[in-house]
């Protein structure tokens, strides 16, 4: 019977971290959001925030690839570029953290971090004026937190769907922006050295998972609508959140 795949023991933290990506695979498939959320902090508590960060930015290249096209055709360039560039610089102060810090303290961050971005997002919390500044401002929060725990979404979506007009043009903005917090990911990961053997192999193990899971939240949410299924979504991401940070402090306390 095999015990491992290429060096990634076959156990029930796999089993763990493969339910985690599903469960964020429909997600946003479903709804558009909230992978990150629910995959970093399962995946950091099974193997740590490196592997969960590094795991995390594979499985969501593919998606970017698909998804291009849209940004590039109907995205605002004068909205996307000054946050895209912003997001591009602070990156590699977030992944420089995440580098620098103990694993348990990112441990408890990250778990911080996602019942802030499930608040946001909670609130639809919008902007009506998305200034230069804001922008700037917008990219470089969405950088930081994408470095450290690799789920920047929340603060660049936000200013993103605050732009008024037509729907493919606020989806344009949501899909460009979230194009450069994944691009922001790869090269500071890559030059502080997390892309490890066993991160590498644990993404391309997952990346099926979240590609099926994803096809199959898309579908169900064209059957059925999503009236009732955003609350459900915020509810289990608060209630991960909120798990993974008391598991986290009894880690850090005990350590």
């Amino acid at each position: 019977m095999m015990q491992d795949i290429l060096g990634v023991p076959i156990d029930v933290r796999l089993l763990v971290a493969c339910a985690a990506v599903a469960v964020g695979g429909l997600m946003r498939g479903f709804v558009g959001f909230g992978a990150a959320l629910v995959i970093v902090p399962v995946m950091t508590l099974a193997y740590g925030p490196h592997i969960a960060v590094v795991a995390q930015t594979i499985i969501g290249v593919p998606a970017l690839i698909q998804l291009l096209p849209d940004a590039i055709r109907h995205s605002e360039r004068a909205i996307v570029a000054p946050m895209a560039l912003a997001i591009l610089l602070a990156a590699p102060f977030g992944t420089w953290m995440l580098v620098a810090a103990s694993p348990a303290l990112m441990k408890i961050v990250i778990a911080v971090l996602v019942l802030l971005m499930v608040a946001m997002l909670g609130k639809g919390w919008r902007l009506e004026h998305a200034s230069a500044p804001t922008l700037v401002l917008a990219g470089i929060a969405g950088g930081l937190v994408q470095g450290v725990s690799g789920m920047g979404g929340p603060p660049v979506v936000a200013v993103a769907l605050s732009r008024p007009g037509p729907p493919e043009r606020q989806r344009g903005n949501v899909l460009a922006a979230m194009t450069a917090i994944t691009i922001s990911s790869v090269l500071p990961l890559w030059q502080f050295g997390l892309f490890t053997r066993q991160a590498l192999v644990m993404g391309l193990v997952l990346l099926p998972v979240y590609i099926l899971s994803i096809r199959v939240g898309g579908r169900y949410f064209a059957r059925s609508g999503g009236h009732n299924f955003r609350p459900a979504a915020l509810l289990t991401l608060a209630v991960i959140g909120a798990t993974t940070l008391l598991a986290a402090l009894r880690d850090y306390l005990s350590s």
